[in-house]
């Protein structure tokens, strides 16, 4: 345990946030997804709904503001207008954590092969269909710099 890192956040899941950087991009999946098929690298995060690890995770990495979207969902049976109850779990920790970011729909395969080629997929135990999310990181200024 350490004071101030949500407990949530073990020693590999931890390691595989801070060995990220700038403009990399990690994806939380549900637990229907081919994650150990599609991971470059692996985080087994079973038994812990998306949401919760979307939290945890927002609350040490920062989301990339030096481009316009920086968090995104796939599109729920080929319909990304389509609201599932996971997608607003998803925005209220963004909006907990990073406000003023949009949870942004990407469409069928084009979702796929984004988390294939993020820097790593945290497998969730969530059960809801379509719950998985892409959070691409951003960096922590010094002090007095403006972004």
């Amino acid at each position: 345990m350490l004071k101030g890192i949500d407990p949530l956040l073990g020693p590999d899941l931890l390691a595989t946030l801070r060995a990220m950087g700038h403009g990399d991009e990690i994806a939380i999946v549900d637990a229907n997804y081919p994650a150990e098929a599609h991971a470059r690298r692996l985080v087994r995060m079973d038994g812990h709904d998306a949401p919760r690890l979307v939290d945890a995770v927002l609350s040490v990495m920062p989301l990339d503001t030096d481009v316009p979207e920086a968090a995104f969902r796939p599109c729920a049976f080929g319909d990304c207008a389509r609201k599932e109850s996971v997608f607003s779990e998803f925005e209220a920790a963004i909006a907990a954590h990073e406000p003023g970011f949009s949870l942004v729909p990407i469409a069928g395969p084009s979702f796929y092969d984004r988390v294939r080629a993020a820097y790593a997929i945290v497998a969730s135990g969530e059960r809801r269909l379509y719950g998985n999310i892409i959070l691409r990181k951003g960096v922590i200024r010094p002090e007095g710099d403006a972004p």
